[in-house]
């Protein structure tokens, strides 16, 4: 990831951009949000000015039609510089299930705003008790003339917040009235501008600067012409958002993963003990140099996924190397993550440095938005044919 500045004429200014951007938003800025325990606003101003958050918006409503894998390279881009971009990365997943799957109505009332940097999208799914069995969720929308009126129960919503717009995930239909159990979920765009004071929104407060949110949600009204897609048909939307939101992680990792290794190289040029550079001696250079390679082949095997994700054929494949990417890469990260901790030593547990900051950001990916446990499941199942576990 990344050579794209070189090899892909069309991306340059766009990716250079992003470069600049960091520029401004050092290590120093997103170590002191998150001392702090700040959102980012100055970032995402200046992210979305550059109209950034419409890349994966077509250009006839003002976006920049690019797709997936361009998204990917920017993501990437910010967290190898030392960001964090779990800020914007729903941004974009939402924006590409908006454009394969939304209306006519909702592309000519909303799309102009979203590409022209004016909205951000937050994702609505998870409740307490379902989990990751998205199927099992309970929060209800019930037709009531041109418009539904959504109750139900939400948890660790990120950003809610500070978005403007959220696809909010709802039955339809009980789960204990449908035939196969995926049918009967209905996806909703919700303009918060007119419906925050149907939801009360608690913050969670979590090891990293996440700016997640439960939500309570009594009586919002959605019109009917925000509803996404097909009515009762979400779920198959749904796996589209998905699988782009684990490439998407799987490139945040990768860039991870990258910073981690530069940062400890650099340091083990530096570091002197016993009269000679760390990086001299083998304990340190051959956990560095494992990690490395771990990280090229994750590259190889991320990059070649992008490609299917971005035609949108063959969903089995997408689906594929969309799991194996986010637990490869997650795995890449956690683990150069700790090889960093142990090159810098008690320097690296000291908050100034930002190993510990960006430890604690990757720490999330293990488990959510799907845990690696989860993906190993995913593969016996769907992939080596075994019995399912559940």
């Amino acid at each position: 990831m990344g050579e794209e500045l070189k090899t892909n004429p069309d991306w340059y200014l766009i990716l250079n951009s992003v470069n600049e951007l960091m520029k401004k938003f050092d290590e120093k800025y997103w170590l002191n949000k998150d001392i702090a325990r700040e959102f980012p606003y100055e970032f995402l101003d200046d992210f979305m000015k550059l109209g950034l958050g419409s890349i994966i918006i077509p250009k006839n409503y003002g976006g920049v039609d690019n797709g997936s894998k361009l998204a990917c390279n920017i993501l990437y881009l910010i967290n190898v510089k030392g960001g964090n971009s779990y800020v914007v990365h729903g941004h974009y997943y939402n924006t590409l299930l908006l454009s394969r799957h939304a209306g006519e109505k909702i592309r000519e009332k909303y799309f102009k705003e979203i590409g022209n940097g004016s909205k951000v999208l937050s994702l609505a799914l998870t409740e307490p008790e379902s989990g990751s069995d998205s199927t099992r969720i309970k929060t209800f929308a019930e037709k009531r003339g041109d418009k539904y009126v959504i109750k139900g129960h939400k948890i660790f919503i990120s950003r809610i917040k500070y978005s403007d717009m959220m696809v909010l995930v709802a039955r339809t239909k009980p789960y204990e009235k449908v035939e196969k159990k995926t049918d009967g979920i209905t996806l909703f765009l919700v303009d918060l501008r007119e419906t925050k004071d149907r939801i009360d929104m608690r913050e969670i407060k979590t090891m990293s600067n996440t700016s997640a949110y439960e939500l309570l949600i009594d009586g919002l009204e959605v019109p009917e012409e925000n509803v996404i897609g097909e009515v009762d048909k979400g779920f198959y939307y749904l796996l589209d958002l998905l699988n782009a939101e684990r490439f998407m992680i799987a490139s945040e990792m990768v860039g991870n993963a990258e910073w981690f290794i530069n940062k400890a190289t650099s340091y083990a040029k530096e570091r002197v003990v016993f009269g000679k550079p760390i990086g001299s001696y083998q304990g340190v250079q051959f956990p560095l140099a494992k990690v490395y390679a771990e990280l090229e082949a994750v590259k190889s095997y991320l990059n070649e996924g992008l490609k299917y994700l971005e035609s949108g054929k063959d969903t089995k494949m997408i689906g594929n190397y969309a799991n194996i990417s986010k637990y490869l890469a997650t795995e890449v990260a956690w683990n150069a993550g700790n090889v960093a901790m142990d090159v810098y030593g008690g320097y690296g547990y000291a908050v100034d440095t930002s190993v510990e900051r960006k430890l604690r950001e990757t720490r999330l990916y293990k488990v959510a938005p799907v845990s690696q446990n989860l993906v190993l499941a995913y593969i016996a199942h769907h992939i080596l044919n075994l019995p399912r576990s559940y």
